[in-house]
Parts: C-alpha cells; structure tokens; sequence
C-alpha cells in the first residue's frame, strides 16, 4: 500500500483550517487578560505534565524518549472513554478492534498484534495506574475520570513491567485528594445514548482520603440486524471504582484501588465489501484475489459462482447489492452476537522514601472473562455459528503481578540509579463451541460442485447436487471419475450430513510465569550531558494443555473412505472433500483427546541513550533498545496440522508454538519546551524479527513469525507453493522495518487558547524477501502478497489537530468553551494478508465540542459530537469465513457519527 498525496494534501488542508481558527481565537481575547501576565505565568505552569516514563516522575520535556502525554482536561474535552478514543490524539497509535472487543489490538509506528488468538501477547502493552493488562483489549472498556495517559513509542525493553515490542500506553487514573469533591455529569446522544456518571472525593483525616468513581453507558446499536429485528454493537455496560490513599508521613504514601466492570453487549457483526469501499474488490481471471482486478464486476455479483449458491441457499438479496456502509446485515435467523464481560480487581502502590531512596511496590491482582456469542460467516446461510453460553469463544485471564523499584542518587548525585523485579503469573484459559451450521454440508458440496463442474451445482439438493449426481456417479454411463466414483458419491453425501455439529466445547489452558530484574541508571556526565544506561533479564515460562470435544463423525468417515485417493489423479478433488468435511480440525476423532506441552526461554533486553541539554528549553538525544514479546502457543485446533495429515494418535504439539519476537531500535529526537509553545521531534528505525503475526486465511486462523532472508528468493516467497522460499540460517535478517519521523507541537498563546498537531511518517513494510520461522523455512502461501509492502493497518502519514478555545463570557464568572479535533489517516491496506480490496482510502474524522462553564467550574453545559463528518471507514476487512476460493470480502466497520448534550456539576 502507497501513501496517496492528493487525499492526503487535502486532509492536510482540512487541518490547516483547524489551526488557521488560532490567530482569529487568539485577536478575540480580552486585552485586559494578555497582558495579565502573572495569571499566564501561572497557567503555564499548570500546563506542565509530570511523567513516569523512565520509572521516575519528571517534566515531559526533559524525558529523552519518545513519549505522548495526554493531561486529564484534554482528555475530558476529546470524548476519551476506553484506549480506542486515544486516536484522536496520538497520531502514532490506532487502537482498533474485530469479532470481539476482547480481540482489540493498539499498533504504535504500524507495529501491532493482529487477530483473535488470546495465546498472542500484545506488542503494546496497557497498563492502568501501573497494572499490566494482560492483553490490550482488556482495557476497551470504561476508563472513569484520568489524570493523563502516557504513550510511549517504540519497544520498551528496560521499564515498564511487563516487556513490549512496539510500545506501551500507561493510563493513570484521577487520585483521592485530601480535600473534599464531588461531581456528576448526565450525557443524552443519539442511538439512545444515555451516560451517567459521578463521583465523590473526601477525607477520612489526616492522613487517609477516599475516592469512588462510577460510570454507566448504555447506547443502541449502530448495526440493525434486519433478518432477527435486533440491533448490534450495542453498549451496556458500567465502571464501579473506590480508592483509598494512606500518607502517615510525608515519606510514606499508599494507594489501594479496586474496580469492578461489566459489559453486557452484543458485539461485533460485519458487512460485504461492496465497491464503494474497494472498486478493487472484483473478480478477476480465474477468480485469483492475489491478483489486482481490473475493473471486473464486484465479487458479490452474480458473475461471482458463489453468490448463487448462496441466494439458492436463502441468503437475503439486499445484503450483496447494498452499500458497504449501510450498517444492515443479514445473519441467519436464530443466531445471535450477544456477549458478556467481566473485569475486576485490585492493586495497592507504596511509595516508601529513606532519604535519598525510594521504594516502589506495585502488588496487584485480576481477574478477566469474556464469552462472546456469533454468526461466525456473517451471511444468511447457516455456515459457521457460536451459540451463546459459557463456551461461546470464551477466554478467562488471571493475573497476580508484583514489582519493586529502588530509586536514589550517588557520587553527588552525578548518578540517579534505579534497580528492580518484577512478577507475573498469569493463568489462562480459553473454551470454545465453534459448530458447523445447518446448511454448512450442503454448501461445502456446492464448493465440490464449483470446483467439479459449477453446471452440477443444485442449492436446492441436500447434497448440492440433486439429480446432477448422475453425471459422476456412472449411472448415465462411464464416469468421468473412473473407478473411483463410488468413493468420491460416497464421500458428498457423507459431507452433505455435516449439519450442526463440530465444537462441544474445547478447553484451552495455558499458565504464564514471568519474572525479571531490570537496571536504568542516569548518568549526568556534566551538568548539561547525560547517558542512561539500562538492562533487563527475563525469563518466562509457559506450560499448556488443551482437551478437545468435538461430535463431527463425518470427517473420520470420509478420511477413511477417501485416503487411499490422495496419492491418484484424484488427490485434489478427494483432498477438497477431507479438507472440507474436518475444516479446522473439527473432528471426533479428537474428542476427549488432551495435549499438553510448554516452553521457557530468557531474554536480555536494555537501552543506551546520550542526551545533551544545550540550554534549559532544549534537549537532544540519540538511543538505541532493544525489546521482546513472548512466544507461545496457538491456542486454535486447526493449528496441530493440515486436516488431511492429522494423525489423532500422534498430534504434534511443536506446531501450536510460535518463536518470541524482538526488535531492534534506535532513534534520534529534539525537545523544546518554552513558556509559550514546544515541540518535539524524533526519527526513528526498528527492525523486528520472528515477527508475530496471526490472520485469517478464509478458513482458518494462521500463526506465522515472519523473518527476512539477505539472499534474493527469486519470487518463491511469492507462489502458491507451501515448500519453495528457503532460506539459509545464516542469511537470515529482520522481516520488519519500521522507520520514519514524529512531529508533535503545542502553543499557548494566551492562557485561555491552545493547539496542538502532532504528525507521525512511518514506512512500515516487511523486507523484500520473505521467510517463515528463523529456521528459514518458508513463507505461508496465504501470506505471499506481503514481501515488500506495507503492514496492514500501517498508514505511512497520520495527522492530528486540536484547538480549545475557553474565553471568559463578560464579568459573569461564565466561560465558553470551543474545542476541535482532527486525524487525518494516509492509505493503508485492512487485511493482514493484504489482499486486493480490502485497501481503506485516506479519511479525516473529526471531534468537536462546544458549550459554557459556571463561574468556578461549578458547572457546565456542552454539545458534542465524534465523527463529525459522518466519515465511513472500516477498521478490518476479512475474507468472508469458507467462502474461498471463490472470493468474497466481509469488514468490520468504524464507528459512525455520534452526537449529544452533556451537563456536568462540581460540588
């Protein structure tokens, strides 16, 4: 995918005029209160953000990385609810999410965990006032009142907890305070939005304060679900949290937090890729996706083989001719996408000073669930479904993580010295009742139909072929199919009974041990250069086992029936039926059979940086780090093997595991921090090998580090051959780059204007030569359009505005308030195997709010909305479950305009 200049210069023009409303804001002013100096001396201080980026809080200015801060106020004014929100104002993340809120994945610099395999670690880490999430769409859910989120970009090898490869976003929620609060706020939008929230600090005495914050959201769906009259991605859910702060001295500070948090939603459905989101999507010669169509008719027409079979099958008409962004859809009658969420726990922090040391410890304790009911095909007909219950695509984390820090200086304070551990257990498991639907058998014949002869198909016949049977089956003479003909009859009727069965309820458990020390040392050389050194030593170890239940006796029946034909002119056509009739492993020939195996592996990882302050405003720095992911297991049954090499009496369980991830990074950046304005900028390049990645090949999931080869493959990275693209060991190289440049800048004219824009380059690509694992085996087929593009979801050019503008109304004590954001987001392709038409064009959302504040902030009345522009864009788009080859697109879209009224109160 190739940046597109003219979208994006006109998105950029979009934000020129944002930030072209600043010198017409700042002329606006009162005179009287420009040249109130001391008043925007006092604002400016108050500007300042303390961050803990380096394990120590210090002034955003003065901390040599590259880090996002994001105060509390901004974030009240931008809508910031969950991590997702943080888009709008962090042009180097994009937090997106699929098939299940609990799959959301955070990419920073174009670097993310994709898909909806929990066994994946994610490459941005989350944590909440300190606390590891477990996986970053643990955190889409209610955040509560913020104090700031920090962003760190690039992988975070040294600090930080738990190690991430690509970055980490640190949310601190508002602290008790030792004087007395209160607040609510009541927010009435569109869909039948409604948000109620509320809050009281207090006191207890001196030396104890308490805090409990609390929210509840409820909102319609934005999808109607025509076929069972009920809408979709919809919200219901509520945040309960009470915290207690203990400071007996003021050496001695405590905070206990506990939350409690529920969704009860149904989530996620999806729509066809229709031409108005990809005029790419159409079919082309041969129906080949992995070649770019040209102008051919779109894949849900009638030229497409498919589509009739799915309309003989019952699929609703109006879904294939439809706009992509209707937000109608069409599943089959019955099925459903409700889901239940539960998350909560508690953490307590100490910070303990003994003079010229401090103390930190983090303890806390989680506990997460998530079951998650589908129309797993997204159509009409009844392909692939999960029924709602305990084992609807369940995952259960549960997390204890301790951490210890020991901070202080030496030699005259010439080194500021930081040592630590940390902790982590985490038990996972995860329960699955992925079923073949009603009329999966006759559709999974109708493929054999297609391939065979697409005149012999027959929707209306149980086994998609009717009276059809007669031209293989020799009955009108001698068969085309030889003497194998029997088997072959034998083998569709046998697929044609796959009705309902498959998954009864598959249990995967894997327990994660994770322990490290770390070092980060300040070394101030001279007053003005610094050298940070920092190293950390991890080990983690994961042991697994799964235990399988699966009721489809079909499959067994035909891999007995049909094997003997693999090695015959036969093998494609007696393959096609194994494969379909025990798609993803979904075989009794597994029921009741358990697995179990575990892996350990340590890490050193660490950071250098050299900074120079030439003068108190500014700051320079060069760094290099290293970071690393975990590896793990694929916690998916169609992983153990191909269906028609699976042997249940010897599974091999070496083929569930993936290799851990690391990069390499270096960066060089510049800070400047005025009273008025500042500006920071870095330019960075990460180089990552085994890089994990996890897509969706249209029948099942795929886990597949990826790794570069120094020597030219010659395109055989690039075929439909599973067995050509070796690569020698030694010449294997990194199989992700990501390189380019942030700009982020921030100017205060007058206390009661600010703007920012930040802008972020990131040509984020995979090498031109494309292997497998490390061993240099080769490249997944379903993979082959990836060397030498870009990664999906990996914009190239992402810009972000604001402006807020809250000038006093008169002597009245009132205030208005103006405020304006924007992202404007460069091409980038949705699909993590970059297939054809599932490329999102540039797009520009805006947020905006405006409304008036009581004297003393006591209260206030605002008007928003997000997505001012009713701007469609989808966030994944995927190959349509089981409906290859011959190919259709389905995607998950964004969000569309939302719009409503706030009041808020402050006691």
């Amino acid at each position: 995918m190739r940046y597109s200049g003219l979208r994006h210069h006109c998105a950029l023009g979009a934000l020129a005029g944002v930030l072209a409303l600043a010198p017409m804001a700042a002329q606006a002013q009162d005179a009287a209160d420009e040249a109130d100096t001391a008043a925007e001396v006092e604002a400016d201080t108050s500007n300042v953000i303390i961050v803990r980026a380096q394990g120590r809080d210090q002034t955003l200015a003065d901390v040599p990385v590259a880090v996002s801060a994001v105060s509390g106020e901004l974030l009240q004014k931008s809508g910031v609810a969950d991590i997702r929100d943080l888009n709008q104002v962090a042009p180097s993340l994009l937090v997106s999410s699929t098939g299940n809120e609990a799959n959301g994945s955070a990419r920073i610099r174009g670097i993310g965990t994709v898909g909806d395999n929990p066994g994946l670690e994610s490459s941005v880490a989350v944590f909440v006032d300190g606390v590891y999430r477990s996986r970053s769409g643990n955190a889409l859910s209610e955040l509560g009142p913020l104090d700031r989120v920090e962003i760190l970009r690039g992988p975070q090898g040294t600090l930080g907890g738990r190690n991430a490869s690509a970055g980490l976003i640190s949310v601190y929620t508002a602290p008790p305070e030792f004087n007395f609060s209160a607040y609510g706020a009541f927010t009435y939008g569109n869909y039948d939005a409604i948000k109620v929230e509320g809050g009281i600090n207090a006191p207890l005495n001196d030396t104890i304060a308490a805090r409990v914050d609390g929210v509840y959201f409820k909102r319609d769906g934005f999808y109607n679900d025509v076929t069972n009259g009920t809408d979709v991605n919809d919200r219901d859910r509520y945040l309960v949290r009470g915290q207690l702060l203990f400071e007996p001295t003021e050496d001695i500070s405590f905070r206990l937090v506990g939350d409690y948090s529920k969704k009860d939603e149904a989530c996620c459905a999806a729509t066809f890729v229709q031409a108005d989101f990809a005029p790419g999507a159409s079919i082309s010669p041969g129906l080949n996706s992995f070649t770019r169509p040209n102008g051919g008719p779109p894949l849900t027409s009638t030229s497409n083989p498919i589509i009739p079979i799915l309309l003989g099958l019952g699929q609703d008409p109006r879904a294939l001719s439809q706009s992509t962004f209707d937000r109608n859809i069409y599943p089959t009658a019955g099925r459903s996408y409700q889901g239940e969420t539960e998350d909560y726990g508690i953490s307590g922090e100490l910070n303990w000073s003994f003079g010229d040391i401090t103390l930190t410890s983090i303890t806390a304790y989680r506990e997460y669930s998530n079951t998650q009911a589908s129309d797993t095909d997204y159509t009409t007909v009844d392909i692939l479904y999960r029924a709602p219950g305990e084992n609807a695509g369940a995952r259960e984390f549960k997390t204890f993580t301790q951490e210890l820090r020991l901070n202080g200086t030496a030699f005259d304070d010439r080194l500021d010295w930081l040592v630590g551990a940390y902790y982590a257990h985490e038990k996972l498991q995860t329960r699955d009742n992925l079923r073949f639907g009603t009329q999966y058998g006759t559709f999974a014949n109708c493929r054999i139909a297609l391939a065979i002869n697409p005149a012999l198909a027959d929707p209306t016949a149980t086994n998609c072929f009717g009276a059809n049977i007669a031209a293989i089956d020799g009955t009108l003479g001698p068969s085309p199919l030889g003497a194998a003909a029997p088997l072959i009859v034998a083998g569709i009727n046998n697929l044609a009974q796959i009705r309902d069965i498959g998954g009864t309820g598959d249990v995967y458990n894997q327990t994660s041990e994770n322990y490290a020390f770390f070092t980060h040392n300040i070394i101030h050389v001279t007053d003005t250069i610094d050298l940070t050194l920092g190293l950390r030593y991890t080990n983690e170890t994961k042991d697994f086992n799964a235990t399988f239940s699966n009721d489809n006796v079909f499959c067994p029946q035909n891999r007995a029936l049909l094997s003997s034909l693999l090695t015959t002119p036969l093998a494609g056509l007696a393959g096609g039926l194994i494969a379909l009739s025990c798609q993803g492993n979904s075989t009794a020939e597994l029921d009741g059979v358990s697995v179990d195996d575990s892996r350990d592996e340590d890490e050193l990882t660490g950071t250098a940086i050299l900074s120079w302050k030439p003068s108190p405003d500014w700051l320079t720095y060069a760094s290099y780090s290293k970071g690393y992911k975990a590896g793990g297991f694929n916690l998916d049954r169609s992983a153990l093997a191909n269906p028609l090499a699976l042997n249940a009496n010897n599974l091999d369980t070496a083929n569930l595991q993936f290799d851990a991830e690391t990069v390499d990074a270096y960066e060089l950046g510049v800070k400047y921090a005025g009273r008025k304005w500042g500006f920071s900028i870095a330019a960075f390049r990460q180089e990552f090998s085994n890089f994990q990645l996890n897509t969706f090949n249209g029948s099942v999931f795929l886990v597949q580090t990826v790794n570069g080869c120094d020597t030219d493959l010659g395109g055989a990275d690039r075929d439909a051959s599973a067995t050509t693209g070796n690569c020698a060991a030694g010449d294997i190289a990194p199989g992700v780059v990501a390189k380019g440049i942030e700009f982020e800048t921030s100017l205060r004219p007058t206390r009661d204007l600010t703007v920012s824009m930040g802008l972020t380059y990131a040509n984020t690509s995979y090498a031109n030569n494309l292997v497998g694992r490390d061993d240099g085996t080769p490249l997944d087929p379903a993979l082959r359009l990836l060397p030498g593009d870009n990664l999906s979801n990996a914009p190239e050019f992402v810009t972000t505005a604001s402006l807020s503008w809250t000038p006093p109304i008169g002597n009245s004590g009132l205030s208005g308030l103006f405020f304006i954001n924007a992202r404007s987001t460069g091409d980038y392709n949705t699909g993590s195997d970059l297939l054809y038409g599932k490329e999102q064009d540039s797009y520009v959302v805006v947020n905006g709010r405006v409304g008036v504040t009581g004297p003393d902030d006591k209260w206030a009345l605002e008007f928003w909305a997000n997505n001012l522009f009713n701007k469609d864009y989808t966030q994944v788009a995927f190959n349509t479950p089981f409906v290859a080859p011959q190919q259709t697109y389905s995607a998950f879209l964004a969000e569309p305009r939302t719009y409503g009224i706030t009041v808020r109160a402050a006691f």
